[in-house]
């Protein structure tokens, strides 16, 4: 759907309030649970149990996915969450919403995260009935409920101290929001350089109240070159280029963002974020993606129209062979390779990509100390 974009990820940032606390924690054995928040990019299957058109449970959906089916990812295989699990050989976590998620499950953590959804509630209000932010912090809330019944409340409130959290918003704050239709209410009520530090300062809000519930460690992601994904290309470009409108929204954004999470940082009293720079891994895409083994940048595996970039992916879209070739799986996602490329610079990448360090650091200083 038309917002989960791959360019969603451009600042990771890392809550990890006090690494002792954790290192003495993992000495007690507490497990690393994992939990997601956000959109299409993260969300793997809860809005397959909601009356919304913003789903991703049919149809060439899941294609490379290891049971070959469609499971609410967007994505032909496996979407970051799961590759960030994959790595560090945790258990996938399942959707909140799913009837599979009781017991010792839950102790794996959960996604929360729901396509459609943005920083704030009247984004993707086409979609109608998708699990908005505040309501993703509800259910974990009652999630912590749940565990503290089955672990007791320290126990529960030392996994959620210890986990690890992955937020991904704002992308559909512009696409499914101020540049949805022209004369948008929000395009009418704020010229896009007051309307991006609106945003922001509705997405300290979110980010204050989930470290109030109790995480440490969360990758907060940000917007990246949104002018440059397939469907924005359908509708906007007339020989290939990204629109310079949605990259100007990009570029204000970004700064803006770091500005605030700083800020946030002061306001806990620690160096607690790291921001990682994959917008700059995008643009590497977009600029060379032969260098990464990518045909094409612009053209997306699944869609229609030009750069197969209008509509949905359905079983009637024009379908690529070889999904490894394409940056972009439908007109707004990225295809499991790019997933896979994006996450291994999470995982190791240099200063020009995470600043200061990469999360195998950051989990390697946690595994000293203990």
């Amino acid at each position: 759907m038309a917002e989960a974009l791959f360019p969603h990820a451009l600042f990771l940032l890392f809550i990890l309030s006090n690494l002792g606390f954790h290192a003495n924690a993992q000495t007690r054995g507490t497990r690393n649970a994992f939990f997601v928040f956000g959109d299409s990019l993260v969300d793997n299957g809860n809005n397959n149990y909601l009356a919304t058109t913003a789903r991703a449970d049919s149809a060439p959906y899941g294609i490379d996915y290891p049971s070959h089916r469609a499971t609410g990812r967007f994505s032909n295989g496996l979407n970051i969450p799961d590759l960030i699990s994959q790595h560090f050989g945790w258990e996938a976590t399942l959707p909140y919403l799913s009837p599979e998620l009781s017991g010792q499950k839950l102790l794996v953590g959960a996604n929360f995260a729901s396509a459609g959804v943005g920083v704030l509630n009247d984004t993707g209000i086409q979609f109608v009935n998708i699990i908005r932010i505040y309501q993703q912090l509800n259910f974990f809330r009652q999630y912590q409920q749940r565990v503290s019944a089955l672990i007791g409340r320290e126990e529960a409130r030392r996994l959620v101290r210890n986990s690890l959290v992955l937020m991904t918003l704002g992308g559909n704050d512009f696409v499914n929001n101020y540049y949805l239709v022209p004369y948008s209410i929000r395009s009418q009520q704020y010229a896009i350089e007051d309307y991006v530090p609106f945003v922001i300062s509705e997405y300290k809000k979110v980010l204050q109240r989930l470290y109030g519930l109790g995480v440490r460690r969360v990758l907060v992601t940000g917007t990246g070159p949104l002018g440059c994904v397939p469907a924005e290309l359908a509708m906007r470009s007339e020989n290939g280029e990204c629109s310079a409108e949605l990259m100007k929204a990009a570029a204000l954004w970004n700064p803006q963002l770091v500005a605030m999470l700083d800020q946030l940082n002061g306001e806990i009293g620690s160096k607690v974020f790291l921001a990682a720079n994959t917008n700059q891994m995008h643009m590497d895409f977009i600029s060379n993606p032969e260098q990464f083994g990518f045909k094409t940048s612009k053209i997306a595996c699944c869609g229609q129209g030009p750069y197969n970039g209008l509509g949905l992916c359905t079983a009637f879209s024009n379908l690529c062979s070889n999904r490894d070739e394409y940056v972009f799986w439908d007109p707004f996602h990225p295809s499991e390779k790019a997933n896979r490329l994006i996450v291994q610079q999470i995982l190791t990448g240099t200063n020009t990509y995470m600043y200061p360090m990469n999360l195998t650091t950051v989990m390697n200083i946690v595994d000293s100390r203990s």
